[in-house]
């Protein structure tokens, strides 16, 4: 009687086994006639790249018709007809030709991965199909995905108001068999991993193994542990004569050797390792199954059985150079030589086995693969919507995901996925993995919005729609940074209540928008022009957006003399940091500075691998860093073309003062960032020593201990990020100077009143009212010191103006007629100034013409040069008694003044010196 499936075994995945697919261009020529295009994006650059080779060598069409286009590289030419390029690329070219109307049909591929571009990019995509319909230009329009959550696309009248058809296709795959594990572990997720890899590699037939774990630490350890147990062998075995024998005799041989195996166990003493530790009660663990070596013979023709169970013997660690396993990392921040080993066939005699992180999930076939294990869990990088602190937490993929590492195994030949966690843990797995727009801050997805003039973007059609807290959150970030105009101060409340997040773009905002990089990065870009400034900002700003310039030395080693090595490398790295960073004023650009000498030191000897290796960098990093000052480079070129840029490789270190300069546009950029040391009189408790505090935070946050201001502590500074692990870490810190707080962020700052000393004054470069006023940090209250800013508006800041007017102060020429005046000008300034018509009726013509600025005053004669502001109540009259219309004179003079002629003899502008 047969013997029914083992319930940890799930059924294969129902996937038709189907031919390889063929291109076949029916009726090509419809779609590609005159000059238009169809556009293809994929969410990776690696994934445009060789999905345009592909498709030109399968169409045998040149790679001048299907070509590529990605951030930094491309291949288009005028003949191209077939375009694969980035989410990112598309959009930029919706910013130029709103309509794409070189686009017949626009593909998106692998949807489900849902990019905030990928996301984007559907909403206004949504609309442009619409507007092409009604002017007969149709586009069509192609989502595709493999595992994509359909009804936020179907269900979503916002989006789509006719729910688009939804075309499902057989897939390609081979079928998959998945077993899952009875039961599931809670920690060592990774050791379950190297157990259920040793059972495996000696039991199972031939064929790939492909791991999934979180983290690059994991997959090094992981790596070692299996190098360790499993050494390459030195000689390569010479008979293959068992490789050339069918897969029915394989599988015989195979099963009777497993059964030997299984009566073998209670002959040989178990190996115990000491320093590992199970959960689970003596004896509890899983067995194989007796029905599955009953039924050898019948499954001969079947390869659906293959249970490894979740507990038993693996082996152990010792040493097995009979069995040589092919062990090879692979995740995203690995040098491009050594992830491409993973598409190499191992050496003869051995089985490949590649531990990779989620990088492996998607858009990439590793050939030779038959085995998956799968830990079930993904390391994702969390933000909080509030705060913006960082964090990586490891949790439990969705259902989609797991399914997506399972058809890793279907690729080239029927596989088996072993997932080491229970059927019922996985049925409480989310379906599909969150949008990433729900999970990070959006203030570079709204900048680039309102840069395409979509104000309201909460009425935007998102297939699924961002918090409202993030999209607030994200608003005030963009008025602080001056990207967007602030809402008038009497409107704000009724304003985010009715006309929520409709703020419109500034000019800066504008010019921030055309930088690919996030929008604080782009505020220092917009600020450096001045001082020679430029280049050092690109390169800096370059740096912290790649991240992870420096290798992972912190890692644990396999053997003493890489434990020495690591320790020297380690020491070496730590002098060079102190070296780049240099002393006095450089040292105050802290770790910044450490990113501009990197990069410097790099390019000058020529960004070579070796420099890279012999330094600590990551060439991958230092590559993709001298491609984005190339771009960012082009990007000031163009917005500013008398600028000159090139990208110098024998950039020389700079100045003193440059180096001040470059601080002050970092505080200006990162001014949400601030953060200022406890003072020794405020330690409540001891965690709290030479900790920070931040205005969002009430937790202790601290310099990183690979800054080097780790000692230095400077009392204000600024970072890139707060990155929580065992504590709240800083990374990217520079140090602040107190004075320049309310001078660079008044945004962030709330003012006092002004002082009375010193005594308010007239600024003739600016020709604006100046003031002193002290004022505090926004929500802690940190006192900051008085410093000269501009006077603030109201009745008050006209008075002082005109009492400067009067003086001659704004206009030289006019100083002549103080003498004249029947009152002096600083009579504008006292209380019962009021009570005299002719100084109120001075005021309320400047307040008419909302003039309390010398550029303001020049407008409004410019506006009417003929204004008379008062007709009878003069300001003064002449020595003789004689009456002298103050205002009327004035006046009568004016246009001299703007335009350079008229009854005073020279009547110029005064010297802005």
């Amino acid at each position: 009687m047969p013997v029914p499936p083992p319930p940890a075994a799930a059924p294969p995945l129902p996937r038709a086994l189907a031919k390889p697919a063929v291109f076949i261009p029916v009726n090509r020529s419809l779609e590609m006639q005159e000059d238009s295009i169809i556009g293809v994006t994929e969410p990776r650059r690696v994934a445009a790249v060789a999905m345009s080779q592909r498709v030109a060598k399968e169409m045998n069409l040149s790679q001048r018709v299907v070509s590529y286009q990605i951030r930094y590289e491309g291949n288009v030419t005028e003949e191209t007809r077939i375009k694969f390029m980035t989410d990112g690329v598309l959009l930029k070219e919706i910013q130029k030709d709103f309509l794409l109307l070189r686009y017949k049909v626009v593909i998106i591929d692998e949807a489900h991965e849902r990019s905030v571009y990928t996301d984007i990019l559907i909403g206004l995509l949504s609309r442009i199909v619409t507007l092409r319909a009604k002017r007969n230009l149709p586009l069509k329009l192609l989502i595709m995905s493999a595992t994509l959550r359909v009804e936020d696309f179907t269900q979503n009248p916002r989006l789509f108001a006719k729910p688009p058809r939804v075309i499902k296709v057989e897939s390609r795959q081979f079928p998959v068999t998945v077993h899952f594990n009875k039961r599931t572990p809670l920690e060592d997720y990774s050791g379950e991993c190297f157990r259920k890899i040793c059972k495996i590699h000696r039991m199972l037939p031939a064929g790939g193994i492909l791991v999934f774990l979180t983290g690059q630490a994991e997959v090094h350890a992981l790596c070692r542990r299996l190098r360790k147990a499993f050494p390459p062998s030195r000689a390569r075995p010479q008979e293959k004569d068992d490789d050339q024998k069918d897969s029915a005799q394989e599988m015989r041989k195979f099963k009777k050797s497993r059964a030997r195996a299984k009566k073998a166990r209670t002959e040989v003493l178990p190996q115990i390792n000491l320093d590992h530790y199970s959960v689970l009660p003596a004896g509890e663990g899983d067995e194989d199954r007796e029905a599955e070596v009953d039924e050898e013979e019948g499954a001969l023709d079947s390869d659906l059985d293959l249970d490894l169970g979740d507990g038993g013997q693996d082996g152990g660690e010792q040493p097995d150079a009979s069995l040589p396993l092919h062990v090879l990392p692979l995740y995203s921040l690995l040098a491009p030589e050594k992830q491409a080993q993973v598409f190499k066939p191992p050496p003869e005699g051995t089985r490949l086995c590649v531990v990779a992180t989620n990088v492996a999930e998607t858009s990439l076939t590793i050939p030779g693969i038959k085995y998956v294990v799968d830990c079930g869990k993904v390391k994702k990088r969390y933000y909080d919507r509030v705060t913006g602190v960082s964090s990586f937490r490891i949790t439990w993929v969705s259902q989609a995901s797991a399914d997506q590492r399972a058809g890793r195994a279907g690729r080239t030949e029927p596989g088996h996925c072993y997932r080491l966690y229970s059927s019922a843990v996985f049925g409480d797995f989310e379906q599909f993995p969150p949008p990433e727009i729900t999970r990070r801050p959006v203030e570079d997805l709204i900048l680039q919005m309102k840069a395409l003039n979509i104000e309201k973007v909460i009425n935007f059609p998102f297939p699924t729609p961002p918090s409202v807290e993030a999209l607030l959150a994200a608003e005030e970030l963009l008025i602080a940074l001056g990207a967007l105009q602030p809402p008038q101060k009497a409107e704000r409340v009724k304003q985010l209540q009715k006309n929520r997040l409709s703020c419109p773009i500034t000019a800066l905002g504008r010019t921030m928008a055309t930088f690919p990089v996030a929008p604080r990065y782009a505020k220092m870009l917009a600020l450096s022009r001045q001082h020679g400034c430029l280049p050092y900002a690109i390169t800096i700003v370059a740096s912290m957006t790649v991240r992870e310039l420096f290798e992972e030395l912190d890692r644990p080693a396999a053997s003493d003399e890489e434990l020495a090595r690591l320790k020297s490398k380690r020491a070496w790295v730590a002098q060079m940091k102190r070296t780049w960073a240099g002393q006095g004023a450089s040292l105050k650009l802290g770790d910044l500075m450490v990113l501009l000498g990197a990069v410097g030191a790099c390019e000058y000897a020529g960004c070579t691998p070796q420099f890279c290796e012999a330094n600590g960098l990551r060439y991958k990093a230092m590559m993709e860093i001298r491609r984005l000052r190339g771009q960012l480079t082009s990007a000031v070129n163009a917005v500013c073309p008398e600028a000159e840029l090139f990208v110098d490789p024998k950039m020389q270190p700079p100045t003193e003062s440059q180096v001040t300069y470059l601080r002050q546009i970092v505080t200006a950029g990162l001014g949400d960032h601030l953060a200022r040391r406890v003072q020794s009189e405020e330690l409540l408790e001891d965690k709290w020593r030479n900790a920070y505090k931040t205005p969002l935070l009430d937790d202790p946050v601290f310099i990183h201990p690979s800054s080097v201001l780790f000692k230095e502590l400077p009392e204000f500074v600024v970072y890139q990020e707060i990155m929580e692990t065992t504590k709240m870490y800083m990374k990217g810190v520079s140090s602040v100077e107190v004075q320049w707080i309310p001078a660079l962020l008044p945004s962030y700052c709330q003012f006092d009143k002004p002082l009375e000393e010193p005594a308010p004054t007239y600024c003739p470069e600016r020709g604006r009212v100046l003031c002193h006023r002290a004022s505090v940090f926004y929500r802690v209250g940190w006192p900051l010191p008085a410093i000269e800013v501009d006077f603030p508006e109201g009745i008050d800041r006209y008075k002082h103006f005109a009492r400067f007017l009067l003086e001659g102060q704004v206009f030289r020429k006019l100083a002549s007629y103080q003498s004249c005046l029947l009152s002096s000008p600083s009579t504008m300034l006292k209380t019962w100034a009021r009570l005299q018509p002719r100084t109120e009726s001075l005021l309320r013509a400047l307040v008419a013409e909302k003039a309390d600025c010398r550029e303001a005053l020049l407008a409004a004669w410019k506006k009417n040069p003929k204004c008379e502001f008062d007709q009878g109540q003069g300001m003064g009259v002449d020595r003789m008694g004689s009456p002298k219309q103050g205002l009327c004179a004035l006046c009568t003079v004016s246009p001299g003044l703007a335009e350079g002629s008229g009854p005073m003899a020279a009547g110029q502008l005064p010297a802005t010196s």
